[in-house]
């Protein structure tokens, strides 16, 4: 299978560049991947598209603010996107990391990010780099949550001073608890606490697990092959409580509808027989692409992808490549706002 049969053109004005003003007034495209009919609706929708028995599960991963903005000893501008830590330390700890700089700074030397906060680069990673970071007070988190900027993707675009104040909030789901993502479970950000309410008033019960978005969710595909692309993997757990709640479900008839593909991923990896997951923490790598057989995920909720990415890959195999191009295409031309400020789909049917 050729990664060249996930491209679509999408204009640039299509690309979101700030949320809807208000979480749950984002359009919302509903496919039935049995048929391929699509319905225009509002997010704010859902309790009345979803029926009662149905379980929401949410990804309840936190962002952190894990970008930032330093100098090297020349000057010269370096910008870090922490990953994970690595090794735990009284000043701060080893960390994983991407780097973005003209000329990549020698392993040895020291970013200076100010208020005393440095890292000296340590060596090359099979994701990126390793840093060891000094921070006054040892405390890495309180530091990022003061100099630290949302890890907003690429295209979305901000001035030369980077993401906005308020993106630090808007770019975070209300359900968010546990820190850890590089960046949100964006099919999460439409949804509001009234909304959750709604849906519970409905007899729409919902219940969480975490992926730690990383690199892995979101890196570009390189290979000619979709067969040939490997996944990095990323932290996950699952409840008790949720596997609990994914059977119970199954067993009154109701759906499992993930919201977002790293909760497809999650639920996925924990599969151990058709409509039940064992609990667990690990790290995923799974690669999910078209023949893979769901046995978990009856339904799905998620934003527009990127051409050619292993999330479009992830969408086409649970409704099918031409039926999600097709309706790539007719969101397009309706106006609908792509990635991850943008509007969201539905996609149910077959059970």
């Amino acid at each position: 299978m050729n990664v060249a049969d996930f491209d679509f053109e999408l204009p640039a004005e299509r690309i979101a560049q700030y949320p809807a003003s208000r979480r749950d007034e984002s359009r919302l495209l509903v496919l039935d991947r049995e048929t391929g009919a699509l319905r225009h609706r509002r997010f704010s929708d859902l309790a009345e598209l979803l029926r009662p028995g149905d379980l929401l599960v949410l990804n309840d991963t936190r962002v952190i603010p894990a970008r930032l903005v330093g100098r090297k000893p020349s000057g010269g501008r370096v910008e870090l996107l922490l990953v994970e830590p690595v090794e735990p330390g009284a000043s701060g700890g080893v960390w994983r990391c991407l780097l973005k700089a003209s000329r990549p700074p020698a392993p040895g030397s020291s970013i200076d990010f100010g208020e005393g906060c440095s890292a000296r680069v340590l060596e090359r990673d099979p994701i990126g780099w390793r840093v060891q970071l000094k921070v006054p007070g040892g405390r890495p988190e309180e530091w990022l949550d003061r100099i630290g900027q949302a890890p907003l993707p690429p295209y979305i675009r901000r001035n030369a001073a980077g993401p906005e104040a308020a993106d630090r909030e808007r770019y975070q789901t209300v359900f968010a608890q546990k820190a850890g993502a590089i960046a949100a479970p964006t099919a999460g950000l439409h949804f509001t606490e009234e909304l959750l309410e709604r849906l519970r008033d409905g007899g729409i019960a919902h219940t969480f697990l975490t992926l730690h978005v990383g690199p892995g969710t979101f890196r570009p595909v390189t290979a000619e092959r979709v067969e040939d692309h490997r996944m990095h993997p990323e932290r996950f757990e699952l409840p008790a409580e949720t596997a609990r709640a994914v059977a119970a479900a199954r067993s009154r008839a109701g759906r499992v509808v993930a919201v977002g593909t790293t909760v497809v991923r999650t639920l996925e990896s924990c599969a151990v027989e058709e409509g039940r997951v064992s609990p667990g923490r690990d790290r995923s790598s799974i690669f999910i692409y078209p023949g893979f057989r769901f046995r978990v995920v009856d339904a799905l909720i998620t934003n527009f992808h990127l051409p050619r990415s292993t999330l479009l890959m992830l969408v086409s195999a649970f409704a099918g490549r031409e039926r999600v191009l097709a309706a790539y295409r007719q969101a397009i031309e309706a106006g609908y706002r792509f990635y991850s400020y943008g509007d969201a789909m539905l996609i149910e049917g077959g059970t």
